[in-house]
């Protein structure tokens, strides 16, 4: 017969237990869920309306033009600020990056974070959101922004994310290329090796879209992509890529690590996160510059200033790898 005292030992000891094993499935999803949690859908970014943005206000490093352009269908409807610094370029021209979800990047770029890119070697910004006061045009993002669904590597059309059709990446990147591009450019001295691009969740997945499908970036930032089980075999036309054709392509891929709020599936997450580790390996073995970087406690949400700041800081300086990043904002 097992008396209270009994009970309440084994009630601890069981508590214990369970809480030991809990800290250890906590830490290691501190890793693995963000990706798959980005992936499902499960966060909901603020839809505040914006108000006025650094173009709007006037910037002591940077000057600020504005460009409008429409889908080849007339269904979405972009906004481009194009950002160039106000310091001379160098003898090869200006480095150059895309940023997707402009309205919220722009929103969020401070003149104290520019001033920061003038210390080094500033890049222009060609910064592409939609004609909204919103931060994210949440339909076009959705098609703009996400490759078409594939079978056995063969096209099988558009898809529906969350009621929003998707699938139209390669119409938005030669709207990018062909039309975007060569206005947001013009009078520019560009350096045209150094020409790069940032995205963030379905902007990340267009950017591993676009290492596959353009060679017309060099530099390729992908952070937090939204990896789910439609577009998990992006990766595997990553490892797929003839590397002779693309030795000037380097590739970063960026990822925090804080646990969701809401449960998810763990091994699927950690195989994600197993894939992406064996993907960059294998870029790198081909000779391909492939780069992981972690941001530990940052969610999925938090993910976005840093990492489009850190693009910024990696490409305005010589040699970032060596030396200390300025503080982010």
């Amino acid at each position: 017969m097992v008396d209270d005292t009994s009970l309440k030992k084994l009630s601890m000891n069981h508590w214990a237990y369970c809480w030991n094993n809990q800290r250890k499935a906590i830490r290691l999803a501190a890793f693995i869920f963000p990706l798959f949690y980005a992936a499902n859908g499960y966060c909901r970014p603020d839809m505040t309306p914006l108000g006025p943005n650094i173009a709007d206000k006037g910037s002591s490093f940077y000057h600020f033009s504005v460009s409008t352009f429409d889908s080849e269908d007339g269904k979405r409807h972009y906004k481009v600020w194009t950002g160039v610094p106000n310091k001379h370029p160098p003898a090869s021209g200006y480095a150059v990056l895309y940023m997707l979800d402009g309205n919220a990047v722009m929103d969020r770029l401070s003149d104290a974070f520019l001033n920061k890119l003038t210390l080094e070697t500033p890049p222009v910004l060609i910064v592409i959101g939609y004609q909204t006061v919103k931060p994210f045009e949440l339909t076009a993002r959705t098609y703009d922004y996400t490759p078409p669904l594939r079978e056995n590597d063969g096209e099988v059309g558009h898809g529906e994310i969350q009621g929003r059709k998707s699938g139209g990446s390669p119409y938005f990147r030669r709207l990018l290329e062909e039309t975007i591009a060569p206005k947001a450019e013009k009078g520019l001295s560009i350096d045209a090796h150094k020409r790069a691009i940032w995205g963030h969740s379905y902007g990340g997945l267009f950017v591993l879209d676009s290492f596959v499908n353009s060679t017309f970036f060099n530099g390729y930032y992908s952070a937090s992509p939204s990896l789910n089980s439609d577009y998990i075999v992006l990766l595997s036309r990553l490892e797929k890529i003839n590397t002779a054709h693309f030795p000037h392509k380097q590739l970063y891929f960026m990822e925090g690590s804080a646990a969701p709020r809401k449960k998810a599936d763990g091994e699927e997450a950690s195989a994600v996160l197993n894939q992406v580790r064996s993907t960059l390996s294998s870029l790198n073995h081909e000779g391909l510059a492939a780069t992981f970087w972690a941001y530990p406690g940052l969610s999925h949400g938090e993910m976005f200033n840093v990492s489009f700041q850190r693009a910024l800081l990696t490409m305005a300086a010589d040699n970032v790898e060596k030396q200390p990043l300025p503080p982010l904002q």
